[in-house]
Order: structure tokens, then C-alpha cells, then sequence
């Protein structure tokens, strides 16, 4: 596996990539450009449709006749994006790992070898000789560009718990660390129609044990909180509102808690009196999502140990207003508990200092989802 990177950059970059070395240079500054600018979210992708498109690409059509949503030169992008992947499986990447790295060239480059980019960025990913990470000559090979970004990837502490965004951005400290998501519906149905074409490729990276995303739909800004910007502490994001669809009992507990905005957090706090004098009658992180609750005709437990076995495990993907959402500590024995309020938006009780308040879900690291409905 190891040399299949190698020699699926020297098939893919002759003849189609030098073919196209012409027009490479004058539409880099126009690539560049669109690809920081693009906001269109990719949600309805047809993934049988794509790995048909990807087929053709691979099997040496021209582009003149493939339709990909979200490339516009698919006989140059599609042989990146399967350099990327081939690199991924040589370095026995996961598939999400692989899918981080199709967001992040998306994002970056649109998945073309730029030669040139802000500053001295270039390549699949626009990285910079000066910052380390490597000569000019080697970024500028997706093959050498690919492996660099998944080396950088696996040293990354809890990458696999991260959304996409937030992974991209660990590796990429980019200027626009919310815009990689964009690209999530799509690269994860590049990596899945590229991976068929390498035989045994797609049970070596079949992750069993993978977490989903935690990107609600895989589109940044608004459906992962970003869109809302900075939410001072205490406060209702303009523009925010319970969604039309939510169940109603999740629908009474949201508003409950939202009246406990800018109260400060006291620990073991009963949450029955958050406004009152008594520092034990404030909430605490799970006190807030016991009571609010209560107030909804629902009973919890008190804990964040034992609120995690309440109700049904639900994936972070396919979260619904009123979710309890879990982080810190172990996805057995969790620290800390927020509830989740749709748009991308989350109300906890973070801790001690801090009061209540409203926080985008980019911003978590969940280990656990419980329905309680």
C-alpha cells in the first residue's frame, strides 16, 4: 500500500494534469478566490451519482461530459482528490481522516496544484515553504502536499472527535476557520467513490469505531452556530428562534432555560431559584437540563453520570432540538452537559464564574447525545 500513493500521483498527474498546465496559471487567482468565497451548502449530494461522474474521470474521460456539483474542473480536481485519498491509504488513514483532508483541499485550492496563493502558499493545500512545511517543489507534489497534511492530522490530539471544521482548522490555522465544513457532504462522497476503485481499499478503511461528525449537516456557517458570530455571554443570538419543528415538550424545556440566561453557575446547585439569593438555588450544568425539564413534564436524573444513560443514544449527525449533549470526561463518565436548542446552538451551564449561556456547537467536543423524548 505504501507505494500506491506514489504511483497514483505519477498515473494522475500525466496526462490530464499537464494537459491543463496551460490554463492552470491564468484561472489560479479565480480558483483562489472562489474557493474563499463559496457559500453554497452542498447538502443534497447524489453519492451513486458522484462515484458515477468519479468512474468516468478515473477511466480517462474528459471533463466535457462529467457533472460533478461543487467542481468545476472535475478532470483536474478528481485525480487530486484520489491522490489525496491514495496517500491517506498508504499511511493507513481512516476514512475520516481522509475525508478531512478532501474538505480542507476543497476549501483551499478547490482541488487544484495551485502554484501560487496568499503569501507563499501553495498546492492542493496551500502550504508555505517558510512555515515548515517543506521546498517549494515538494508542496507543490499532491503526493509529497497529501502526506504532509495527514502527518500534521494524526498529531493533532482528539482529531477523530472533531468535526471536520475544527480538524481542518488544528492543521491549517486558517484565516476563515469556519469554511471547511462547506465541503464535508462532498468530500465524503469523493472519498467513498474514490476508495471502490483501489481493490480491498474500502474494508481497510471501513471505521468501525469512527464517531460521526458532529456538524449537524455538514454545512458552516448557521447550522454549526458560526453564523451567528460572537454570542456575548447571557444572551439570545440575534436572529435566533426555536425551531417551528421542535417537539413541544423540547420546545418548553428550551424556554425554561433560556430565562436562566446570565445567572452564574454554582456547582451542586439545585437550579430551582437560579435568580434568588441563595447561591445553591442556581444551576449548575446539569441541574439546568434537570430542571428545565421538570418544567416540561419530563424527569431527569440529576448527574451527568447518570443523565448519559437517560433516554436513547442518538448520533451527533442527526441531532433534534431539546438532545442532552455530553463532553469533557469520557462518553461513560462525562463531565459536562449542555442542551441542544437547533440552529446550531447549544445553552449549558459551563462553570464556575461563568453564567448561563448560549454557545455555537462547533465549539464542542461531544461524546455523547441522549434523547430524552
Amino acid at each position: 500500500m505504501k507505494a500506491l500513493a506514489a504511483g497514483i500521483g505519477v498515473v494522475l498527474l500525466s496526462p490530464i494534469l499537464l494537459a491543463g498546465a496551460g490554463m492552470m496559471l491564468a484561472s489560479s487567482a479565480e480558483a483562489v478566490q472562489s474557493s474563499s468565497s463559496f457559500s453554497n451548502c452542498l447538502t443534497d449530494i447524489d453519492s451513486d451519482k458522484v462515484a458515477e461522474q468519479v468512474t468516468k474521470i478515473l477511466d480517462g474521460a474528459s471533463g466535457r461530459d462529467v457533472d460533478i456539483e461543487g467542481l468545476d474542473l472535475p478532470a483536474e480536481q478528481v485525480p487530486n482528490a484520489a491522490t489525496i485519498v491514495a496517500a491517506g491509504l498508504s499511511l493507513d488513514v481512516p476514512k475520516k481522516g481522509q475525508i478531512i483532508a478532501l474538505a480542507t483541499a476543497m476549501q483551499e485550492s478547490r482541488l487544484r496544484n495551485l502554484g501560487y496563493g496568499d503569501r507563499d502558499s501553495l498546492g492542493l493545500f496551500q502550504q508555505r515553504p517558510s512555515q515548515g512545511w517543506g521546498r517549494a517543489q515538494q508542496i507543490r507534489d499532491p503526493t509529497y502536499a497529501s502526506e504532509q497534511f495527514y502527518k500534521h492530522l494524526l498529531k493533532v490530539d482528539g482529531w477523530q472527535q472533531m468535526t471536520v471544521t475544527q480538524a481542518a482548522q488544528a492543521v491549517q490555522k486558517s484565516g476563515l476557520p469556519d469554511a471547511y465544513a462547506q465541503w464535508e457532504n462532498l468530500a465524503t462522497a469523493l472519498q467513498a467513490a474514490i476508495v471502490k476503485t483501489f481493490p480491498g481499499a474500502g474494508d481497510a478503511t471501513d471505521d468501525k469505531d469512527e464517531k460521526p461528525s458532529t456538524s449537524t449537516t455538514g454545512c458552516a456557517p448557521g447550522q454549526d452556530g458560526s453564523g451567528f458570530g460572537r454570542i456575548p455571554e447571557g444572551s439570545v443570538p440575534k436572529g435566533y428562534s426555536i425551531p417551528k419543528d421542535a417537539d413541544p415538550k423540547a420546545r418548553k424545556a428550551i424556554e425554561w432555560a433560556m430565562h436562566q440566561l446570565g445567572t452564574l453557575y454554582q456547582w451542586g446547585g439545585s437550579c430551582t431559584n437560579a435568580h434568588g439569593p441563595d447561591p445553591m438555588g442556581r444551576c449548575d450544568c446539569s441541574s439546568l437540563m434537570q430542571q428545565a425539564y421538570a418544567h416540561a413534564g419530563i424527569t431527569l436524573t440529576r448527574t451527568t453520570y447518570t443523565q448519559v444513560n437517560e433516554g436513547k443514544a442518538v448520533s451527533p449527525a442527526h441531532l433534534k432540538p431539546g438532545d442532552l449533549i455530553f463532553s469533557r470526561g469520557t462518553a461513560a463518565r462525562p463531565e459536562h452537559v449542555g442542551m441542544y436548542m437547533g440552529e446550531g446552538l447549544v445553552i449549558e451551564a459551563p462553570r464556575t464564574t461563568k453564567p448561563v449561556r448560549i454557545t455555537p456547537i462547533k465549539d464542542w467536543d461531544i461524546l455523547a447525545v441522549r434523547r430524552v423524548l
